[in-house]
């Protein structure tokens, strides 16, 4: 997706943006809560020894089946420490489920959790929870760093690990394994084995296991367990007969005493009857249950359940069952969902009756069955009452849609296939996940919808559409803007139809009349027209249909009011880029920056920092660098202004400055403006950062010599491209062919050009410009293997028409290179003086911008150019001064892999004859900010790094001045004449 992510929006009105801009994902509280030991257990010294006796290595695996205690062992282990008058480790407990599957939803809770044994810890990756892909390894690394800061060791619990089947997740957890802190130790309990190097990390003495074989009840504890938990005063040999028929299975053993319970008393269960029912003992009914419990092990569990919903009150068992589909539990949720108002209690009874409900929180206010035990419940509810079943998720739905969980309610409304009440859900769903990044999401809930029902509501269609526009589908858009725009063809009136209220259940919407749609939110409805224009320029601009894209845009402005900036915005926008496609930079410019300062106009930051990338790159198509660095900077210092968690955009801020500072030779600067882009990731970058990031990733290879890595990153690039109406003015296989001329595969790129269709004849045009320069490169490589004159005749014949288009077009960027260009091909005949012409050209259109990789990047035959091109410049100082930078540049190039030119006079390398060691270009910022009347923290600022960072730089600066402090370092920068 293009970073101008504001265009897919202009179908929202402002409320609904303000509203979606205001939500964020939501931590479960209860997720993160160590669950409490039960008031009666059963001590097993034995484990929490070998337990305890692990925490030197890495990793405790818990893992066996459903119903051996796994969870139970880990909540009493640290209870022990918690006991323990020395002090004890800190724990962070993370309670999973299916919905971590989702890799940014896992990292959120899993900082979320850490945050419980320090609350800083992870602050700098707070908006990872957006991210609907999971941030790079580098972003771990920040996270584990951070880890490393903890003074204390602590603990951190995964519970239930076995719902994970996410790869991501497991390689994100591979990767904390591999580089865990000493001072913290992981705990994981699972069913299954999990994807991890357990093999490696057992070779390594780094893991205790503990399995079904260690953790299944001894004769001993099933005793304590039978009759001293559970109050059933069982004789040594009916507690053997029911431990070698469980095989130690707690959860068996646990089904088993309930049911035996149920033959004590059939009273009903209640706060104040548990408590009796585990104090009667022994009935004959007991002993002949012991005789009969027998039978294959694959049917115990089902064979216990139905014995136990059997022996309970009516009440009860009614309750169960019709509770069963729920994922947690609440007082107020039993409620809605069994039309009672005595749900709290019943979870109260039935947890201390240890029924397999187990709490969630220290107040006892959320709670959750055993997954086993619901498993077999909701079985039996869809067979018992298979038609009760919708309306009980009907009536969930309706209580999370109530209490502000809309995720909760269109899941249940799914389930209930009451498709009328999720379609609203979801369509209101829209704004909010829209502004977090979460079109997977909503799209797996749209399209669980009949498609006739999406068909009859035209404010669905229309964000189904978007969405589609979202993932780069622009044909599969087309068609759902086409549903939507037969009903506004109609010319009906939204009054016609529509539900009582949006979220309502099938049996209480209002039928619309036959031929009607039907309209949850009718201003919604009212603005479709401009949506859909907007919609139809954003299509044909992607597709190259400059005219089209035109008239949509035009058509969304007419429809619009003036000061409806929101909504004008991506129209205008639109129009600018038809503008940059056609080559008319400066009007694009103009038109990009007007809806930028639009969008600021209505506070909406998010919008105006993600036009951004779009001005920096036409200043540098137009060769401007410093301005195009001075769109990124502003942007960084208005986001940056507005705090913690940092927009979406910021990562592509810091990567579009990161290529920038490359181009002008500032390497240092350049890499941290990387490595913090890719610390940031996908969660604070838009939809086209990654593809963005893999680009300049292969530049910096290609740069650093490593053609290949350069190949991976293109390639890399490729499977994140998608179809947007930004123009492609450096299309990838264009970037490839570039990269097969620098590895001598000439007859790879020579295919590319044929396949191309490209020639030196061709009629020349803006967006192919990038394509008939890279020919050009071809050519001259050709001549140079072959030397042949054909090849580097039709090169200098192409490079000549292109000169005139681009100077016309006002497209220094692309002047410049092919002036380089030019230069080479001269070069390549021998011809040095016929090459120093368009090269001092070059270098006087370069110098006043910085350009450094422009010339560097070319090589040794570059080199020698700008060696005898000094030779005839030293009276000019500042060209002469320009050249030795170049020159420099080549040798640090040369330092790091990169190519490698013939030795340059040492005169060449810029250094102060009386330093002895030189400053960086960085720390000669610092050094010259030193100098003004900025305190610490506002240089920090103003350079965009941090105050730790600053501090760094100004300790170097006065270890290599030889001084104490800022007005000694000012001087003595005077006397060396470094301002």
């Amino acid at each position: 997706m293009s970073s101008f992510y504001f265009v897919r929006q202009a179908s929202e009105l402002h409320r609904l943006w303000d509203n979606a801009c205001s939500m964020s994902t939501s931590i479960l509280a209860t997720k993160l809560y160590v669950p409490s030991p039960r008031p009666k257990v059963v001590l097993r010294p034995r484990l929490i020894d070998r337990l305890s006796e692990g925490l030197h290595r890495k990793l405790t695996l818990i893992s066996a089946p459903a119903g051996f205690g796994k969870t139970s062992l880990v909540s009493e282990w640290i209870q022990t420490f918690r006991q323990e008058s020395t002090p004890s480790p800190a724990v962070a407990w993370l309670s999973l489920d299916e919905g971590d599957n989702d890799p940014a939803r896992f990292l959120a809770y899993l900082v979320a959790t850490l945050q419980k044994v320090t609350p800083q810890i992870g602050a700098g990756i707070m908006g990872l929870r957006q991210s609907p892909q999971l941030p790079t390894e580098t972003a771990l690394t920040i996270l584990l760093n951070e880890i490393t800061a903890i003074p204390d060791n602590f603990l951190l619990v995964l519970d239930d690990y076995h719902v994970i089947d996410a790869k991501p997740v497991d390689q994100a957890l591979a990767f904390l394994l591999e580089h865990l802190p000493p001072q913290m130790h992981l705990v994981i309990t699972t069913r299954e084995d999990p994807q991890l190097p357990l093999a490696r990390l057992r070779a390594r003495g780094q893991m205790t296991e503990l399995r079904a074989t260690d953790l299944r009840f001894t004769p001993a504890e099933a005793a304590g367990f039978l009759n001293q938990v559970m109050g059933l005063g069982l004789s040594s040999a009916e507690v053997t007969i029911l431990e070698a028929r469980t095989e130690g299975w707690i959860a068996g053993l646990q089904l088993a005493a309930l049911s035996m319970q149920g033959r004590v008393s059939s009273a009903e269960i209640s706060a104040s009857s548990v408590e009796s029912l585990t104090s009667k003992q022994g009935t004959p009914g007991v002993a002949h249950f012991v005789k009969a419990f027998a039978g294959d092990n694959r049917y115990i569990v089902d064979y216990l359940v139905e014995e136990v919903l059997q022996r309970q009150p009516e009440r009860v068992r009614s309750f169960l069952l019709q509770t069963a589909m729920l994922d947690r539990l609440s007082g107020g949720l039993c409620d809605a969902v069994t039309g009672q108002n005595d749900g709290l209690v019943l979870l109260d009874a039935l947890e201390r009756g240890n029924l397999f409900v187990v709490p969630l929180d220290d107040t006892r206010h959320w709670f959750r069955y055993h997954h086993l035990f619901a498993d077999v419940l909701a079985a039996h509810a869809l067979q018992e009452q298979p038609a009760q079943v919708p309306i009980l998720h009907q009536r969930a739905s309706a209580w999370y849609a109530a209490n502000g969980l809309p995720a909760d309610a269109i899941r249940h409304a799914l389930a209930a296939k009451d498709f009328a009440c999720a379609a609203g859900l979801i369509e209101q769903a829209w704004p909010a996940m829209d502004g977090r990044f979460q079109t997977a999401t909503w799209l797996g809930w749209a399209g669980a919808l009949p498609d006739e029902l999406i068909r009859t509501r035209p404010v669905l269609s229309v964000a189904y559409a978007w969405a589609l526009l979202n993932g780069g589908d622009l044909e599969a858009a087309a068609a759902r803007f086409e549903d939507a725009e037969r009903w506004l063809d109609a010319g009906l009136d939204p009054e016609a139809a529509r539900p009582a209220q949006p979220g309502a259940p099938s049996a209480q919407i209002v039928a619309a009349p036959r031929g009607y749609p039907v309209i949850v939110d009718e201003e919604q409805f009212r603005n479709l027209p401009a949506s859909i224009a907007t919609a139809r320029a954003y299509i044909a601009q992607a597709s190259g249909d400059l005219p089209g894209s035109v008239k949509y845009g035009r058509r969304a402005l007419n429809l619009l009011p003036e000061g409806d900036y929101l909504r004008r915005g991506p129209a205008a926008a639109l129009l600018g880029l038809a503008q940059w496609a056609s080559g008319d930079l400066e009007a694009a410019y103009h038109a990009l920056a007007a809806a930028m300062t639009g969008f600021q106009k209505i506070g909406n930051l998010h919008f105006a920092t993600s036009v951004t990338s779009g001005l920096a790159d036409i200043r540098t198509v137009q060769g401007r660098l410093r301005e195009a660095i001075e769109c990124y900077a502003k942007a960084l210092q208005l986001v940056l202004a507005q705090g913690e968690p940092l927009i979406r955009g910021t990562a592509n801020l810091y990567l579009g400055l990161s290529e920038l500072y490359h181009e002008q030779g500032n390497q240092e600067v350049a890499i941290q403006h990387l490595l913090h882009s890719e610390e940031l990731g996908d969660q604070a970058g838009l939809p086209d950062w990654r593809y963005r990031l893999y680009r300049t990733q292969a530049r910096f290879k290609e740069a650093e010599g490593d053609l290949s890595g350069a190949l991976d990153r293109i390639d890399a690039a490729e499977r994140h491209h998608r179809r947007t109406p930004v123009p492609d003015l450096r299309p990838l296989a264009a970037l490839k062919a570039r990269v097969w001329v620098a590895q001598g595969r000439l007859s790879e790129a020579l295919r590319w050009a044929q396949e191309q269709g490209l020639s030196v004849d061709d009629e020349l045009s803006f967006l192919r410009e990038f394509e008939h320069i890279t020919l050009a490169r071809v050519l001259i490589a050709q001549h140079q293997r072959d030397q042949t004159d054909g090849s580097i005749h039709a090169a200098m014949k192409l490079l000549a028409r292109l000169l005139p288009a681009a100077e016309a077009g006002g497209r220094t960027g692309s002047v410049l290179e092919i002036l380089v260009l030019q230069a080479l091909a001269h070069e390549a005949q021998g011809n040095l003086p016929f090459a120093l012409a368009p090269l001092k050209r070059a270098l006087t259109l370069a110098e006043p911008e910085g350009y450094v990789r422009l010339f560097v990047d070319e090589g040794l035959p570059m080199a020698r150019l700008l060696a005898a091109a000094a030779q005839g410049m030293l009276a000019d100082r500042i060209r002469s001064g320009y050249i030795k930078k170049l020159l420099a540049a080549f040798e640090d190039a040369t330092m790091d892999g990169g190519p490698t030119p013939e030795p340059s006079p040492a005169s060449f390398v810029l250094r102060p004859a009386s330093l002895v060691e030189p400053l960086s270009d960085r720390e000669l910022e610092v050094l010259k900010l030193l100098g003004t009347e900025l305190n610490g923290p506002e240089i920090a600022r103003r350079l965009m790094v941090s105050l730790n960072t600053m501090r760094t730089h100004t300790k170097n600066i006065y270890n290599k001045l030889g001084v104490n402090d800022r007005r000694a370092a000012t001087r003595r920068a005077e006397e060396l004449g470094l301002y």
